[in-house]
C-alpha cells in the first residue's frame, strides 16, 4: 500500500467541529504538523475533506 505524508498547513481555529476531529484522526494536532499514512480509500477520504487545510505528499 502507498504511503502519504499530511501536513498541516492552515490552523483549526474557527472551524467546523467535524475538521477538527478529521485533522485529530489524521494525527495532526499542531500547524506544521506531518504524520506519514497509508493511502486507503478511508484516509483519501478523510483527507479530501480538510484538503483546504492541508497538504498531502507521495511518499
Amino acid at each position: 500500500m502507498a504511503k502519504i505524508k499530511v501536513t498541516q498547513i492552515k490552523s483549526s481555529i474557527d472551524r467546523p467541529e467535524r475538521q477538527k476531529l478529521t485533522l485529530k484522526a489524521l494525527g495532526l494536532n499542531k500547524l506544521n504538523a506531518s504524520k506519514e499514512v497509508e493511502a486507503t480509500p478511508q484516509i483519501e477520504g478523510m483527507v479530501r475533506k480538510v484538503s483546504h487545510l492541508v497538504k498531502v505528499e507521495t511518499v
